[in-house]
């Protein structure tokens, strides 16, 4: 059994505090500020996401985000809303569907669907746009969090 370890401002939850079905859900949109912050920190500065000309003569007729973007929603999500802190991505799988495009609000469902042995988890990750068009779909395995951090151990006490 582990035990949930305060750090400093930051609590890492225990592994026991997860189960199957958990799930968390977070909006974000997706505007110009952020695509183009995503190609100067990436260098992906391929025209159909920052050239509208370009764009235009396209068949989505307008600029596109980054998939690299929803995988970033995705990594914040399991290492700030849950499991959270200290929790260790492992790997992803994704299937993109649908465009997603400038100013377009992206609705991302995490959801627990397996518990396996060493601590580690499988989540189903489902990205949504403002209509309901599911645009992304994957499975994430972590590691939980607890099972990484080192044991606390008292500092020994001084006799007076």
């Amino acid at each position: 059994m582990s035990e949930a370890v305060a750090i400093e401002d930051h609590v890492v939850p225990k592994t026991e505090d997860f189960k199957v079905g958990q799930s968390v859900t977070y909006s974000q949109v997706i505007d110009d500020r952020l695509v183009r912050g995503y190609a100067d920190l990436t260098g992906d500065h391929n025209p159909i996401h920052v050239d509208d000309a370009f764009a235009k003569k396209t068949k989505f007729r307008q600029r596109i985000a980054h998939g690299g973007i929803l995988f970033g929603i995705v990594s914040m999500m399991l290492g700030d809303k849950m499991p959270g802190i200290g929790t260790i991505f492992m790997s992803q799988t994704v299937n993109f569907h649908a465009p997603v495009f400038i100013n377009d609000k992206v609705t991302v469902v995490v959801t627990i669907t397996a518990l396996l042995p060493k601590h580690v988890a499988k989540l189903s990750t489902i990205a949504t746009k403002q209509d309901g068009t599911v645009v992304m779909d994957g499975v994430s395995t972590i590691k939980l969090p607890g099972s990484l951090m080192l044991p606390v151990v008292p500092a020994p006490v001084k006799a007076a």
